[in-house]
């Protein structure tokens, strides 16, 4: 990538990535699946996204450079890199969390200590498969200049999706700066969806996906009110698997499946990585059934969890704060009761479910590499198709 115009576009489009957080952005550009009359179960927060959880704070560096050939090491670039802080900027302190896998052909490092620990003491970042390892390198160097590591050492929660079919992926584009824009532009607020940060390049049921969020309310009877909150980087699927509120809407829609007109219709590509985040109080045991529920979400869209699909899952609780980052003496912690967490499960999987379509809804047609292209879903189309099955609402 080229030092000069190319970097300050990038720079560029991560600030605008924070500009959109702060909810500046047009309605035009903030059409999500309910402003088309998809209909979605269960009551969301008052943003329908993963900020409606007090504290946690989203940010985007979001790399568009190039068109044409491809050419290892000069582009086309067409990624980015999602940071997530569970307890915003200035509080990086660890929450209880867990992991889950759908599928396992992905990465998601900082698992093992997680799953030791069940404490999540770093900010979580997504990107495209080959660039993990410089953004965990860069999330240690951001966590020493901002307070320090987790312990003596870092150990971050980084992930990833593949976008080789549009971005240069072996060209190594994410570098540290970027990992640093998204993590100073965390902000709260309404966050961007669709072709931002490491989404950018990322295809969902053959139309272009990338990043999506949404939020549920959920009120535990003589315990309390709460939220969850989901983001996804989503990046799977074939057309044909595709289900919009229970609409087989991919057999109707074979136009425009890459995948599918270049390998058939035997394999199911891609990946998904879903964060969880919620303010009720809950145990890493209990936030490992939570993050489980995130395939149920996923099913839902017509998802399979093919063999070459990392689906990964990472939950975490922003309560009981001094418990989960205490380093000495007795701690005490709530928890909600394992009996009552039915409507926590049920919560998680309708808002994985929105959150996916969230992103295909606000993603837009995009090429890349060589003049491949994802085309986005056309939202009259998919009106259509969900009226003739009486699945869309009156506006």
């Amino acid at each position: 990538m080229k030092i000069g115009p190319g970097i300050t576009h990038c720079v560029a489009m991560a600030t605008f990535g924070a500009v959109f957080a702060a909810g500046t952005a047009s309605a035009a550009e903030r059409t999500r699946a309910r402003d088309l009359g998809i209909p979605f179960a269960g009551r969301t927060g008052p943003l329908n996204a993963i900020t409606d959880v007090a504290g946690v704070e989203v940010g985007y560096t979001t790399l568009v450079e190039g068109d044409g050939a491809l050419q290892v090491g000069k582009g086309p670039v067409r990624t980015g890199v999602t940071a997530i802080l569970p307890r915003g900027r200035k509080g990086v302190s660890g929450v209880f969390g867990a992991y889950a896998v759908g599928n396992g052909n992905g990465e998601m490092t900082g698992t093992i200590w997680i799953e030791e620990s069940g404490i999540v003491g770093t900010p979580i970042c997504i990107t495209n498969t080959h660039s993990v390892g410089v953004v965990r390198d860069a999330v240690i160097d951001w966590m020493i200049r901002n307070g320090g590591t987790e312990q003596l050492w870092g150990l971050p929660v980084v992930a990833e999706t593949w976008d080789g079919y549009l971005n240069d992926l072996n060209g190594f584009h994410v570098k540290p700066q970027h990992v640093f824009g998204a993590l100073d532009g965390a902000r709260g607020g309404p966050i961007a969806e669709g072709n931002v940060g490491g989404g950018t390049g990322m295809h969902t049921f053959e139309f272009k996906g990338g990043t999506g969020t949404s939020s549920r309310l959920v009120r535990i009877k003589d315990v309390g009110d709460y939220t969850v909150g989901v983001l996804v980087q989503s990046n799977f699927g074939r057309r044909w698997q595709l289900q919009v509120a229970g609409v087989p809407v991919g057999r109707e829609w074979p136009e425009d499946a890459p995948f599918t007109q270049q390998a058939g219709v035997a394999n199911e590509l891609g990946s998904i990585i879903v964060v969880v985040a919620t303010d009720a109080p809950l145990l890493p045991t209990q936030l490992k059934r939570i993050a489980h529920r995130s395939a149920m979400g996923i099913a839902r869209t017509g998802g399979t969890a093919g063999n070459g699909s990392g689906d990964i899952f990472l939950a975490f609780s922003t309560a009981n704060a001094a418990a989960a980052s205490a380093d000495r003496g007795l701690q005490q912690v709530s928890f909600v009761p394992n009996d009552q967490l039915d409507g926590m499960f049920e919560a998680t999987v309708l808002a994985v479910e929105e959150a996916i379509v969230n992103a295909m809804v606000a993603a837009h047609t995009m090429t890349g590499i060589d003049g491949n292209t994802l085309a986005a879903i056309d939202h009259a189309r998919l009106q259509q198709i969900l009226a003739r099955y009486n699945r869309l609402e009156k506006r």
